[in-house]
């Protein structure tokens, strides 16, 4: 019953934070609180010190100083929307400065923590029933490696498995970031759509990962986990794991309901070369269960010959089956780590796998995190070095393929990979060199 011009006197006092929550309020609030006076005041106050009405010479700038005309000219709600811009713009610029800084190891960023803290980023799954109601899983436990970041949610209340229709993974943000407090969940929040799942007939159109004495583990493409507890078959947990390579555009630049998409690669000019986009790759390769580093190298000079270009694929050779000298041992028993409130497990013969491909530039050219399953090869090791049972396991996504053999040595209890492929897309190479192979 309060008058409208009260309200909008309160409301003059409040910051936007304040403002943009109590427009949820009713309708009422939410026009009040998109008052174009109140909004333009917040905007004019946000602007450098150093600028004065006489130096703007934008258009925008210069409504400022017709004082009444800028709000009478304006639909309700005008300058909600440009200072909110303003403000989301410069929060992403001071973001998108931190992960320019490279790591000469890795190629990647190597300020992700950092722009992290900045951003105030966290990770949410939204899970949607066949009824359409969305339930929303917070507060999960992070772990970051060399080149990814993973994240495990569990919890008490899951909806059951049967009635799920979708899991969709987003990075959110606050709506307006403050460096001087800590985000605030209840305030307003910004959604950017990571990837989104189908979850009917998950156990039969998943890919099984694994299995232990209490869940099953099925892969999700690309990168997701999905523990189902055994006898109850409901979900135990769900485990993400983020390759650094994009991962703060697609969690920041990305929209609520679309997917953030990177800009095409330029490719270099080179007429001289025929063997252009066949050689100089360097690979940075690492394997762990979560919580437990098992591999981590680097391989640089990788090439392919033309006539190795088969299938519509390019063959990249890492370690050769007759090559002792390149032989990767593999530090402890290969397993990925889950935990819940009550029960943690390690499901063996699986791991998580951490792929960054660049070219010879040293830009990152096929990059991926994601679960991999080891099966026992019917073949036996024919190698005098190594006398034990052999092991594969395979990777495969629209970029390419990931091919690895391991030996298994019963005296030392550690495993050897003797053999890794890489087999690139020749629709990758074509389109990120602008070749024609």
């Amino acid at each position: 019953s309060m008058p409208s011009e009260m309200l909008l006197k309160i409301f003059s006092y409040l910051d936007a934070v304040s403002l943009l929550s109590v427009g949820c309020v009713n309708k009422r609030f939410y026009e009040l609180a998109n008052d174009n006076g109140i909004w333009l005041r917040l905007y004019s106050s946000s602007l450098h010190p150093k600028w004065t009405i006489w130096k703007m010479k934008s258009k925008q700038t210069e409504t400022l100083s017709l004082g009444c005309a800028a709000l009478q000219d304006k639909m309700p709600g005008y300058w909600k929307k440009e200072y909110l811009f303003k403000k989301t713009s410069a929060f992403k610029s001071r973001v998108m400065r931190l992960i320019k800084y490279l790591d000469p190891y890795t190629g990647l960023p190597c300020k992700n923590k950092e722009a992290m803290k900045v951003s105030g980023l966290s990770w949410i799954i939204v899970l949607k029933d066949k009824n359409g109601k969305e339930h929303v899983v917070e507060k999960p436990n992070l772990s970051f490696k060399d080149t990814s970041v993973t994240v495990l949610w569990y919890g008490t209340d899951w909806p059951c498995l049967d009635i799920l229709s979708t899991l969709k993974l987003f990075g959110v943000t606050p709506l307006l970031p403050d460096q001087s407090r800590h985000p605030n969940r209840n305030g307003p929040r910004r959604f950017s759509l990571i990837a989104e799942y189908h979850l009917e007939n998950l156990t039969e159109n998943s890919v099984a990962v694994g299995a232990d004495e209490l869940v099953q583990l099925f892969s999700l493409s690309p990168g997701l986990l999905v523990g189902i507890w055994k006898e109850k078959n409901e979900i135990a947990f769900v485990m993400a794991n983020l390759h650094y390579n994009q991962l703060l555009e697609r969690s920041i630049l990305g929209s609520a309901t679309i997917q953030y998409v990177p800009p095409p690669n330029k490719p270099l000019l080179d007429d001289i070369d025929s063997e252009y986009g066949l050689h100089d790759y360097s690979l940075h390769l690492d394997l762990h269960g979560r919580n437990c580093m098992y591999l981590c190298g680097s391989f640089k000079y990788l090439f392919c010959k033309k006539r190795d270009i088969k299938n519509g694929y390019l063959r990249l050779r890492v370690v050769n089956l007759k090559d002792n000298r390149k032989h990767l041992p593999i530090t402890g028993t290969l397993g990925i780590c889950w935990e819940t409130e009550v029960f943690k497990g390690n499901v063996k013969d699986c791991f998580v796998m951490d792929l960054t491909l660049s070219d010879e530039t040293g830009k990152p050219f096929w990059c991926f995190s994601a679960p991999v399953h080891m099966e026992l090869s019917t073949k036996s090791s024919g190698l005098y070095d190594y006398m034990g049972h052999i092991y594969t396991a395979h990777y495969a996504d629209p970029e390419g393929k990931v091919c690895v053999e391991f030996v298994w040595l019963e005296e030392t209890k550690e495993y050897i990979i003797v053999n890794l492929v890489l087999y690139v897309s020749t629709k990758k190479v074509n389109s990120w060199y602008g070749t024609n192979y």
